[in-house]
C-alpha cells in the first residue's frame, strides 16, 4: 500500500509536469490501440517489436512494444484519417518484449510519455522544439543535470559507407556501435573483427568516427571531412545537423545538447535525426554514486512509417519522442534511499482526527465539510482509533496538519490543528478553519 501511495503521487506529478508541457506546446492528446496482424506482421522493422494476441472472435491481434506502442497506431491514424499534419502527446501503458530489470527501472510493463509531430515542414523546426520540450519536462521535473544526445541514421549510415561497409552490415554495426555508451570502444571493435567478421583496419576506421562528440565545432570539422563531405548521405544528415543547432542556440539549451556519433537507436525504424536524454549525476550531495538506470528519454525522425499503412504508400514525415516514467521513478527511489532522505507519499493535506471513543459521527462531519470545500483530507477507518496511532500516521505518511474534534472541541464550536511537523496546537473556530488551512497550505 505504501508503495502504490507513493508510485501514483509521483505518477501524478510527472503526469502533470509532461501534460503541461504539452499543453503548452499545443499538443492534444491520442492514445493507443491493438493493430492487427496483417499490420504488423508484413512489416520486416516491426516483427520483434510485438506481442500476439487472441480475442473472442477468433482473430489475432498484435500489441505493439515500446516506442512503436505508440507510434504505430498513430501512423495508422494519420493514414486510415489522411491527416498530413498534427501534433499530439500520449501517456498510458506500454510493453517490453526482453527480459525486465528492475533494478535498473526496466519493467515489462511500464508507463511511456510520448509525444510526435506529423507533416510537411521546414528542415530541423519540429525536430528542434521535440528536444526543447525535453528539456523542458526533465528541467521542471528537477532531476539532476542531464545530457540530451543527438545524431542521424544519414550521418551514420554514410560513417560506414566510408568506413568500407557492405550495406547489408550497416544494421550490425549499429548494434555494436550503440554499446559504446556501456562499454569501452575496445569491446566494441573486439565484438565487430572477431563476431561480426569486420577486418581490424576497417573497425579502427569507424572507431575514429563513433567516439566523437561535441556540438557546432564537430559538425563544421566533419562537414570538412575529405571522405563524408564527398558522402551524400552524410552531407544531408550533417546539414541538418548544423541547421538544428542553430535552432537550439536560439532555443537556449545547447548546453544541454550532444552531438554523439556513437548513438545509434533504432536504425531500423528510424530516417533521419536521433535523440537520446541521460542523468549525468545526483543532484544530492550525500550520494557519492550516480544512479544508472540507462537513458531516460529517446526518439528520432521516422519519415516512413505511415506510408506503410497508407493503401497508396503516401508518406507523412514525423518525428517525436518518448520519456520513460518508471525510469524516472527508479532514480528517484534511488537517490532518496541513498541520501535517508524521507519522502512525501500522499498527496493529503488534513487527517481528522479525534482523542476519545464514540466520536466517529464528528469525525465524519468534519471530513465532510472539508471535502465539500476542496481540501484533501482523510481519516482512519477504525471507530474508536488511539489518537496517539492517529497521529503517528500523520507523522509516516507526511500529513502536514491534523484537525482534532473532540468533547470539548464540540462545546466550544472549535477544531483543534495541530501542525504534525512541530507538534503545536491552536483551537481554531469551526467557520474559519477552511480558511485556516488554506492559509497555512500556501506555498
Amino acid at each position: 500500500m505504501l508503495w502504490f501511495r507513493m508510485w501514483s503521487m509521483e505518477l501524478s506529478w510527472c503526469w502533470r509536469s509532461s501534460a503541461m508541457v504539452h499543453h503548452a506546446h499545443h499538443q492534444p492528446g491520442l492514445m493507443n490501440s491493438l493493430e492487427s496482424r496483417e499490420q504488423l506482421q508484413s512489416k520486416r522493422e516491426m516483427r520483434n517489436f510485438k506481442v500476439q494476441l487472441s480475442c473472442s472472435s477468433g482473430d489475432l491481434l498484435f500489441l505493439a512494444l515500446n516506442s512503436l506502442a505508440s507510434q504505430v497506431p498513430f501512423a495508422r491514424y494519420l493514414a486510415m484519417n489522411k491527416i498530413t499534419n498534427m501534433k499530439r502527446y500520449h501517456i498510458a501503458k506500454v510493453y517490453r518484449r526482453d527480459n525486465p530489470a528492475t533494478t535498473r527501472g526496466r519493467y515489462r510493463e511500464f508507463y511511456q510519455c510520448d509525444f510526435d509531430i506529423a507533416g510537411q515542414f521546414d528542415p530541423m523546426i519540429p525536430d528542434a522544439e521535440c528536444l526543447k520540450i525535453v528539456h523542458e519536462i526533465l528541467s521542471d521535473l528537477q532531476l539532476g543535470d542531464f545530457l540530451i544526445k543527438v545524431n542521424d541514421r544519414r550521418i551514420l549510415n554514410g560513417i560506414f559507407a566510408v568506413c568500407g561497409i557492405p550495406e547489408s552490415k550497416f544494421i550490425t554495426m549499429c548494434c555494436s556501435v550503440d554499446k559504446l555508451d556501456k562499454v569501452p570502444w575496445e569491446e566494441v571493435r573486439s565484438e565487430m573483427v572477431g563476431e561480426k567478421g569486420l577486418s581490424p583496419e576497417a573497425a579502427d576506421h569507424i572507431g575514429e568516427y563513433v567516439q566523437l562528440h561535441g556540438g557546432l565545432e564537430l559538425i563544421e570539422q566533419l562537414l570538412q571531412d575529405p571522405k563524408l563531405s564527398q558522402n551524400k548521405l552524410a552531407k544531408e544528415g550533417l546539414g541538418d545537423m548544423k541547421l538544428l543547432f542553430e535552432y537550439l542556440t536560439l532555443f537556449g539549451i545547447t548546453g544541454k545538447i550532444s552531438f554523439d556519433l556513437s548513438l545509434a537507436r533504432g536504425l531500423d525504424y528510424y530516417t533521419g535525426v536521433i535523440f537520446e536524454a541521460v542523468l549525468l549525476q545526483q543532484e544530492n550531495d550525500h550520494v557519492e554514486e550516480p544512479v544508472s538506470v540507462g537513458s531516460v528519454a529517446g526518439g528520432g525522425r521516422y519519415d516512413g512509417l505511415v506510408g506503410m499503412f497508407d493503401p497508396k504508400g503516401r508518406k507523412v514525415p514525423c518525428v517525436g519522442i518518448s520519456i520513460g516514467i518508471e525510469r524516472i521513478f527508479s532514480i528517484l527511489e534511488q537517490r532518496m534511499k541513498a541520501s535517508g532522505e524521507k519522502v512525501r507519499t500522499t498527496e493529503t493535506q488534513v487527517l481528522v482526527a479525534t482523542p476519545h471513543k464514540h466520536l466517529l459521527a464528528a469525525r465524519l462531519k468534519l471530513i465532510s465539510e472539508l471535502w465539500g470545500a476542496g481540501i484533501k483530507a482523510e481519516m482512519l477507518y477504525k471507530k474508536d482509533p488511539k489518537l496517539l496511532k492517529q497521529l503517528q500516521y500523520c507523522e509516516d505518511m507526511g500529513i502536514p496538519l491534523a484537525a482534532i474534534v473532540g468533547d470539548q472541541e464540540l462545546t466550544d464550536g472549535v477544531v483543534k490543528l495541530r501542525d504534525v511537523a512541530t507538534r503545536k496546537e491552536v483551537d481554531i473556530p469551526r467557520e474559519k478553519l477552511v480558511d485556516e488551512i488554506r492559509r497555512r497550505l500556501e506555498p
